[in-house]
């Protein structure tokens, strides 16, 4: 393709600003030139400058095709993997390898990484950006890692693995028992490796069925960015644990600021909830890690907040209660949600639509009621007590 591989860097970064796809169709102009791989590092470096700046700031990465970059980790999530879950003289395992970002940053703590990746392409990258990273402490293994694991003797003080959740027609899966590798037909191996495992699952996953399912589950940790639930992680040692530890970690890039909230299931069974008939001034909608985890009661008894009605996952307070983990309303007015009232309370029949616990979904309701998309208030419908409802309300700005 070139005489070296500065040559390939000196091309990439001329054409850094162009179109990648226009660069494509430019093929025949560059004969000598593998045009599909230096449009996927300009497409890569783009996407890396958002979602790992660190990477970004290396010039010879390498990235691989689109749909690896995609599965992989972000930076924030590698980072607070291996800050939560690494000591600095561990040997570490990483059985899922792919892209590299988690490997990349648990070699940053740990005192050696053994990243294991069946595709052939991928390791490469990944040993060349081992390279280009000073990561010396890598070695790649370019293998099936359950068969590496069934014919070799080392022992991890943590194993790490992501399997990938697609079954064989690409269909997107979240069950342990449907992923590649199915990780419960192989615990027993795993733990004749290590006495932790760190399991990386779908956020669509059931928390109580995984958690049962691996049996010795210390900690979950439900990770978000900017509200949207991206990472399930389960923290388990060989031995059995009596309690469950579910931590709730909500990070806002732009602001720097993480909203935490930590529980297990025997305080959420415990906690005394109150409900109300009618909403007071303030409203809240719990985040995503929230809305997944479920410490329902919890909320209302930490925060001395009433719950709307036992499914309506919203709350509401006379008194403003700043920082909340999620979004805060203050509520306009109530109305039935009829045409006519609508109308009057959204003249320029514009509002952003929400429904929680109402039969109608957001989409649906918007329809009905003649309104589009827009305008800076909020249209809640929901359920209060036994009633249905409607609530005017404007979302109050504050550090998420």
């Amino acid at each position: 393709m070139f005489t070296n591989l500065e040559s390939f860097w000196d091309f990439v970064r001329q054409h850094q600003t162009d179109d990648p796809i226009k660069l494509l169709l430019q093929q025949s102009k560059y004969p000598n030139v593998d045009m599909r791989l230096v449009a996927q590092q300009i497409e890569g470096k783009r996407q890396a400058l958002a979602k790992w700046p660190t990477l970004a700031s290396y010039e010879h990465v390498l990235y691989p095709p689109k749909l690896n970059r995609e599965q992989s980790s972000s930076e924030y999530t590698a980072r607070y993997k291996a800050e939560t879950f690494i000591l600095p003289n561990w040997h570490v395992a990483d059985l899922t390898g792919g892209m590299g970002v988690d490997s990349m940053a648990f070699a940053n703590a740990a005192n050696s990484v053994d990243y294991f990746e069946v595709d052939e392409s991928l390791c490469q990258n990944m040993q060349h950006n081992c390279e280009a990273m000073s990561l010396a402490n890598v070695t790649c293994h370019n293998t099936d890692s359950m068969e590496w694991l069934q014919h070799s003797d080392p022992h991890f003080d943590l194993i790490f693995i992501d399997p990938a959740r697609r079954n064989p027609q690409g269909k997107k899966v979240s069950a342990f028992e449907d992923c590649t590798p199915n990780l419960l037909d192989n615990l027993d191996l795993i733990y004749a490796h290590t006495d932790r495992l760190l399991v990386k699952a779908s956020p669509m996953i059931d928390l109580s069925l995984g958690t049962q399912q691996l049996n010795h589950v210390e900690d979950v940790h439900l990770l978000a960015i900017d509200g949207e639930c991206k990472e399930v992680l389960f923290f388990c040692e060989s031995t059995p644990t009596s309690e469950t530890t579910i931590h709730c970690i909500d990070h806002h890039p732009k602001t720097g600021h993480t909203n935490t909230f930590h529980f297990t299931r025997q305080e959420e069974s415990e906690a005394k909830v109150t409900y109300c008939q009618q909403a007071h001034k303030y409203l809240y909608e719990p985040n995503a890690t929230l809305m997944k985890g479920a410490p329902f009661a919890l909320i209302s008894q930490r925060y001395n907040l009433d719950q709307l009605a036992r499914n309506t996952h919203l709350y509401t307070s006379d008194v403003l209660v700043e920082h909340f983990p999620g979004r805060t309303f203050i509520i306009l007015e109530e109305i039935q949600l009829n045409k006519k009232s609508v109308a009057k309370a959204f003249p320029d029949k514009k509002a952003h639509v929400i429904s929680r616990n109402y039969p109608v979904n957001a989409t649906e309701l918007q329809k009905q009621l003649g309104l589009q998309e827009g305008g800076s208030d909020f249209l809640i419908a929901t359920t209060i007590g036994n009633r249905k409802t409607g609530l005017v309300c404007s979302k109050i700005t504050n550090d998420n």
